[in-house]
C-alpha cells in the first residue's frame, strides 16, 4: 500500500534557476509536464510574470523556493552529487521530489548542490546514477521509481547523437533513460535543434 500513496499522491517539483526559459528549457518542462501529469507537476521558484504565464498551462506555478513551501522531512530531493542512489522506499512517506530546473552544463558544475540541495541540508538527497540527466529524464526516472522500479531496472543510455543530416550531427552529452529501447527526448527537441544549426 505504500507504493501506491506514492504512487497517486507524491509532486514532482521543479525548482525553475535558468534566468529565462528558452525554447529548449520549454521544451523540457512541457515534455516532464506530459511524463508525471499537469496535476502532480509544480514549478517554484518562478519570479517572472512572462514565465509564470509560459508555464501555467503546463503545471501549478509558484513564485516561492520549494523551501519555504515545504518541510525538509516531506522532501526528496534529486542530486547528482549525492552519495546514495533513489530507491522507491525514499518516496513512499514524502510529498513531493524536487528536480532543478538547470539546463545542463559539460562538464556538470554543481549547480544542484549549490542552488537546490543546500537549502535544505536535512531533507534526503539521492541520485538517479552520477551522469547529468535532463529535466525530464529525471522526471521520467523519478516517476517510475515512485511506481515501485529500482534504478537498475531502468535502462540508461549516455550521450546521444542526433543526426541532422547526411554531414551534420549535434552530440548531446546527457544521460537519456530509455523507453521502449530508444532514448527519451522530445521529438519537438529534435527539430528544434536541426533548424538551430
Amino acid at each position: 500500500m505504500a507504493e501506491n500513496h506514492a504512487k497517486n499522491t507524491l509532486k514532482f517539483v521543479i525548482e525553475h534557476l535558468e534566468l529565462e526559459i528558452s525554447t529548449w528549457l520549454q521544451i523540457e518542462y512541457a515534455h516532464s509536464s506530459e511524463i508525471v501529469g499537469k496535476n502532480r507537476l509544480i514549478f517554484t521558484n518562478v519570479k517572472s510574470e512572462t514565465d509564470k504565464a509560459k508555464l501555467s498551462s503546463l503545471g501549478t506555478v509558484k513564485e516561492q523556493s520549494f523551501a519555504k513551501i515545504y518541510k525538509q522531512k516531506e522532501i526528496v530531493i534529486l542530486d547528482p552529487k549525492a552519495k546514495l542512489p533513489l530507491k522507491p522506499e525514499d518516496l513512499t512517506d514524502k510529498k513531493a521530489v524536487v528536480i532543478g530546473g538547470i539546463l545542463g552544463d559539460n562538464p556538470p558544475k554543481g549547480r544542484t548542490k549549490l542552488l537546490i540541495t543546500k537549502l535544505c541540508p536535512k531533507a534526503i538527497v539521492r541520485n538517479i546514477g552520477k551522469s547529468q540527466f535532463t529535466i525530464d529524464g529525471a522526471a521520467y526516472i523519478a516517476k517510475l521509481v515512485s511506481e515501485g522500479f529500482k534504478l537498475e531496472e531502468i535502462p540508461v543510455k549516455k550521450g546521444l547523437t542526433i543526426k541532422l543530416s547526411e554531414n551534420h550531427a549535434i552530440y548531446l552529452p546527457y544521460a537519456y533513460p530509455l523507453k521502449d529501447g530508444k532514448p527519451l527526448i522530445h521529438k519537438t527537441l529534435i527539430e528544434y535543434l536541426s533548424k538551430s544549426e
